[in-house]
């Protein structure tokens, strides 16, 4: 029997949200971006890094980012959110699955990403061992409709493509 190119070909669906926190710093995909009010979370707060590892997780059998990183667990405070996002890429490989591409879009009233999008969109794709390219990096705002409208938080959706090899 011959097996189909498509074989093996999962697509993945990540999402996270989190609310503004004026006391933290915001990092984005990796990146900082002073004068920026930040995001509450236990790590980072990197919801862009987050929706991507969910992503991931999600489509090598691994779970979610909750699971696999307990907001409980002291050994996660402050985390680097690449970093995990570099644990999950490993466990996912040890499992036989590897990403193919990444299309991530934020949601936040601000800031403007868009002259940061490409150095996040090059550090996800050196966490998930990607060239360049592979991943997307994009702002949309909600045009003042509801709380992330209204600048109280930030959301990430990502779409990306998994195969088991």
């Amino acid at each position: 029997m011959r097996m189909s190119k498509l074989q093996g070909l999962k697509v993945s669906f990540g999402y996270d949200s989190h609310k503004t926190d004026k006391d933290r710093r915001l990092i984005l995909g990796g990146v900082e971006l002073p004068g920026e009010v930040g995001l509450a979370g236990h790590s980072d707060a990197d919801v862009l890094c987050h929706a991507v590892t969910d992503a991931l997780a999600s489509a090598s059998g691994l779970g979610d980012i909750g699971r696999m990183f307990p907001d409980d667990d002291p050994e996660y405070e402050g985390a680097d959110s690449l970093k995990l996002l570099e644990r999950v890429r490993q466990a996912a490989k040890d499992m036989g699955y590897r990403t193919i591409n990444c299309d991530c879009t934020l949601i936040a009233e601000r800031p403007r990403i868009a002259g940061f999008a490409d150095i996040m969109a090059r550090n996800i794709a050196s966490a998930l061992g990607l060239e360049e390219g592979s991943v997307s990096v994009k702002g949309k705002t909600n045009e003042g409709m509801d709380c992330i409208g209204r600048g109280e938080g930030m959301a990430a959706y990502v779409v990306m493509l998994v195969i088991k090899e």
